[in-house]
């Protein structure tokens, strides 16, 4: 299956990097082309995989074990396209938090979904995936906001569910339409910025492919929003195989190993 139940934000991440810096405002483009790379999206994402497996059944274990794989898949992959201060903080011999709020902690948190059985673990634990770099109240509930939905989806929630519980819980304003937001959009990197708007491409969205393209057509942090975007889908629509397989093949080793084992995991567990 290859990593069937975190795959959405990889394929997002996949199909936005070649939109990051030269924004379209059209659903109407190439899923992939020979551009299409993993980025940082996808190296946090499976490294916070691997940090969630290697602490299983311990919030203490896994939030020090979500910060060794962070820091080793960071310096594994040095040039995958992070932020300055995450930057610092993939070197750094004794890393802390750093008061960020930007969506970083949104588009890496989809494993917390998957491997946890209730919301609340999902939200507790998507705070800990968080809070380890982005401590500020808006990165935290970005990554809690992006997982409760994401599991709400799995669950087989219908869209009207999920909309009503973020915006009570979190207080998005999810009201609003794409058609609206998109002439004005431009880059924000922040959580409150763009998980919002991610979460709008999904509600609008009719299919996994749908969700993709709709995000990425908003322009501004293309591949980050697609990649939150892509997480939300992909619990409540699955993800066609022919798209998994082009994403797979822009993988390398170290990463087909995280998604391999993960595989493992949630199969026994889900």
């Amino acid at each position: 299956m290859w990593g069937e139940r975190m795959f959405g934000a990889i394929i997002g991440d996949i199909v936005g990097s070649i939109y990051e810096w030269n924004n379209i405002k059209t659903v109407d483009f190439p899923l992939f082309d020979a551009r299409s790379r993993f980025t940082d999206d996808t190296v946090m994402t499976l490294a916070v995989a691997d940090g969630l497996m290697n602490g299983y059944g311990s919030e203490s274990a896994s939030e020090k074990e979500i910060v060794k794989a962070m820091q080793k898949f960071g310096r594994m992959y040095p040039h995958a396209g992070y932020g300055g201060n995450f930057t610092k903080w993939i070197q750094s011999d004794d890393p802390k938090p750093y008061n960020s709020y930007g969506n970083g902690s949104a588009m890496r948190v989809s494993a917390v979904a998957w491997l946890f059985d209730s919301l609340a673990q999902v939200e507790d634990y998507a705070c800990i995936s968080a809070r380890v770099t982005h401590d500020h109240p808006e990165g935290i509930k970005g990554a809690t906001a992006t997982a409760a939905a994401i599991f709400l989806a799995r669950a087989g929630k219908p869209k009207d569910a999920i909309k009503v519980y973020i915006e009570k819980t979190y207080g998005y304003d999810l009201g609003r339409k794409l058609d609206d937001i998109r002439p004005g959009y431009t880059f924000d990197v922040s959580c409150q910025g763009s998980v919002p708007e991610a979460m709008i491409a999904f509600l609008e969205a009719d299919g996994f492919e749908d969700a993709i393209r709709k995000a990425v057509s908003l322009g501004g942090d293309s591949d980050t929003i697609a990649a939150i975007a892509g997480s939300i889908a992909e619990g409540f629509y699955g993800i066609p195989e022919e798209i998994k397989k082009e994403a797979v093949l822009r993988l390398d080793g170290p990463l087909l190993d995280v998604l391999k084992r993960w595989e493992e995991v949630c199969g026994l567990r889900i």
